[in-house]
């Protein structure tokens, strides 16, 4: 089955992007749509910045700072540096000269009226990631994060929540702004609908995978598409693998673990979860959930060569054929 598989993944930055290096490891004839969350996007220095969409393109076109998983490789901040002293900010958002180029692009695109697909898809001629990336809609969404800060609330865009504060208070809500009136961007539905295999990878399943679904429309034509849905659980013993996931999963009421996302997923999206073996002792109460639940080890413990995260794909996969046969 793998051989002219289409795949469809719901990306945000860091771990979905080296899940999506592993997966296309683990399947490299498959054809590979990746629908991209643009929640994150802001705009600074009066550019367009789209984070996550960055991050898959540079990781799988082989321009990504492995070391922070984020951001280009060889980059410098003279730019930034020279903005600080004008006294231009945000300081606290670091853009690298090599960064910067996509932007200004990127930004000039949009001004000549191209949609953020059509962008996105011109950008990734010179990358090559190997897959088709689309923004999750060429509307504007962001997402905003209500925090209280001395005694009073206030809504705060999630970069400066997650860059700035480093989620240091607790957010009471988060709201991806814009995305109730967000239309799929061109391609998105088709993709789903043209599926053999759709999967979640672990990436934030509030804020990533979370605010794609927000889109009207998309989480609809998951449920509906009749191909196997499965996720992998960005928690692995009760806390994020990266970042700072529990803050915005107790601002909707979800606890911080493996099985409590897969029930917020819920059976009615999900076909089947993959939780670490740390967390095997969940599996029951997933499937009690009506989800089909496998415990596989979980850890990128090599995101630059993408072993381990090819042998997640794989066990992604072939939870997907388990799921097709019952």
């Amino acid at each position: 089955m793998l051989w002219g598989m289409r795949i469809v993944v719901l990306a945000g930055g860091i771990g979905g992007a080296r899940f999506l290096r592993g997966l296309k490891l683990a399947a490299p004839d498959a054809d590979i749509t990746v629908i991209g969350n643009t929640g994150d996007d802001i705009h600074l220095f009066g550019l367009k910045v789209c984070p996550d969409l960055d991050t898959v393109m540079y990781t799988l076109g082989g321009g990504i700072n492995e070391e922070q998983g984020w951001g280009r490789t060889d980059e410098g901040f003279t730019v930034k540096e020279e903005l600080a002293a004008y006294g231009v900010g945000p300081e606290w958002f670091g853009l690298g000269d090599r960064d910067f180029a996509t932007h200004i692009v990127r930004t000039q695109m949009l001004a000549a009226g191209f949609p953020l697909s059509a962008v996105t898809e011109a950008l990734c001629e010179r990358w090559r990631p190997g897959v088709r990336l689309i923004p999750m809609s060429d509307d504007r969404v962001e997402t905003h994060v209500a925090v209280d800060v001395d005694g009073e609330r206030k809504a705060v865009h999630f970069q400066e929540y997650w860059v700035k504060m480093r989620a240091s208070v607790d957010a009471q809500a988060v709201v991806p702004v814009g995305a109730e009136q967000a239309k799929p961007a061109p391609g998105v539905l088709e993709a789903v609908a043209e599926a053999d295999v759709i999967l979640f990878p672990p990436s934030n399943p509030v804020v990533s995978v979370g605010t794609i679904l927000a889109v009207p429309g998309i989480r609809e034509a998951i449920a509906e598409a009749g191909v196997p849905v499965v996720g992998l659980s960005p928690i692995v013993g009760d806390a994020p693998v990266r970042g700072m996931a529990d803050k915005v999963l107790a601002a909707v009421g979800v606890e911080s673990s493996a099985a409590a996302v897969a029930e917020h997923y819920g059976s009615g999206l999900l076909d089947g979860w993959l939780v670490d073996t740390v967390d095997a002792g969940v599996v029951e109460r997933v499937e009690a959930a009506g989800i089909r639940c496998r415990a596989v080890p979980l850890m990128m413990t090599d995101p630059e060569v993408g072993t381990a995260a090819a042998d997640m794909a794989r066990a992604a996969l072939a939870l997907a054929e388990e799921v097709r046969g019952a």
